[in-house]
């Protein structure tokens, strides 16, 4: 068990301050050795899912958000320490080479020697019967799906952007351009357990179709995949609920004030499950399952060697580019 640093009530001794500061130091101890075991970014929400495995509750779930911000605020926990809302991040920041000109040019040279590897004259898509796009709940399940999505050439969105009408648009023109050449498009979701989750499939198709006018594409034949996270999957690997179904704005699903209870698929929802939920976040305890999830919705509609094949492919074509830099470089 990690124990959680407290403050004593009451004005603080020094006895006090020492103890407190020596619990503070165990635990940020404690979070960098397990950040040390993930090979990926975690969110301030998915620490509270890995803490609670080390005995912190759901009730605890605020505090210990606010506890490791404060670390981070302070410096006894990395500010990068959380998977990082690229939505925030800053633009055209200047960059300074710490090189000296010998070493610059040195990697210079290094970079145009691999640069062929970044060829890539053709599609993976085009040998497939499909097209898929993947979109997710949590930035939690963007970092831990990306090195599947990366093999798979899939591209990844964090439904947090789903509101921006530019991030839909291109997904439609992308949708629109492998339709026009064939393919049946393919989005597939993975999101929260609770009512809007379950039908997050109408949602999307009907939030598409809002641009249907202005992209000149309709959503009418994409296949809307939501692979997670589903019940028999929680229920297997031991997923944490919440019991609520209190949504982003802080209200409640299952009170009659809210004006989507009384909708079908909210009275459904609590008839089969309850007033609980269990959020996309609390993969984070179990990555490898995740994954699998992942790598198995992919694999109904991509085979496995998929990738390789489309390497293979490649090969012959970059090593061409290769041997034309060279030619072009002994030239000079």
């Amino acid at each position: 068990m990690i124990v959680f640093p407290k403050r004593r009530r009451g004005r603080q001794t020094a006895a006090a301050k020492a103890r407190y500061q020596e619990e503070l130091d165990a635990f940020c101890a404690a979070i960098l050795e397990m950040n040390s075991t993930l090979d990926f970014k975690v969110s301030s929400r998915g620490w509270c899912y890995l803490l609670e495995e080390h005995g912190h509750g759901k009730g605890d779930f605020d505090t210990v958000q606010k506890l490791i911000n404060n670390c981070r605020k302070s410096g006894d926990l990395p500010l990068d320490i959380f998977a990082v809302d690229e939505g925030r991040k800053a633009d055209h920041i200047e960059f300074i080479d710490a090189d000296d000109p010998e070493a610059e040019a040195e990697a210079i040279v290094g970079h145009v020697e691999d640069a062929y590897l970044n060829y890539h004259p053709f599609s993976f898509w085009e040998d497939q019967d499909f097209y898929l796009e993947m979109m997710v709940e949590k930035i939690d399940l963007k970092t831990l799906f990306a090195p599947i999505c990366s093999r798979f050439r899939i591209p990844l969105a964090n439904a947090k952007g789903w509101s921006d009408i530019n991030g839909r648009a291109a997904m439609m023109a992308r949708f629109e351009r492998w339709e026009d050449l064939g393919k049946q498009c393919v989005l597939l979701y993975c999101g929260d357990f609770d009512p809007g989750g379950l039908n997050i499939s109408e949602f999307l198709r009907s939030n598409l179709a809002d641009l249907s006018d202005a992209i000149g594409w309709c959503p009418d034949n994409l296949i809307i995949d939501r692979f997670g996270l589903n019940f028999d999957f929680i229920e297997e690997i031991n997923l944490t609920w919440i019991e609520n179904v209190e949504t982003s704005s802080g209200d409640r699903l299952d009170s009659p004030r809210h004006p989507d209870h009384y909708k079908p698929y909210v009275q459904s929802y609590l008839e089969q499950y309850g007033a609980r939920k269990v959020e996309a976040n609390a993969l984070v305890v179990r990555p490898e399952a995740g994954r699998e999830l992942c790598r198995q919705a992919i694999l109904k509609y991509v085979n496995y060697d998929a990738p390789q094949g489309y390497q293979d492919r490649l090969e012959s074509h970059q090593d061409a580019v290769r041997d034309e830099v060279h030619r072009l470089l002994e030239e000079r």
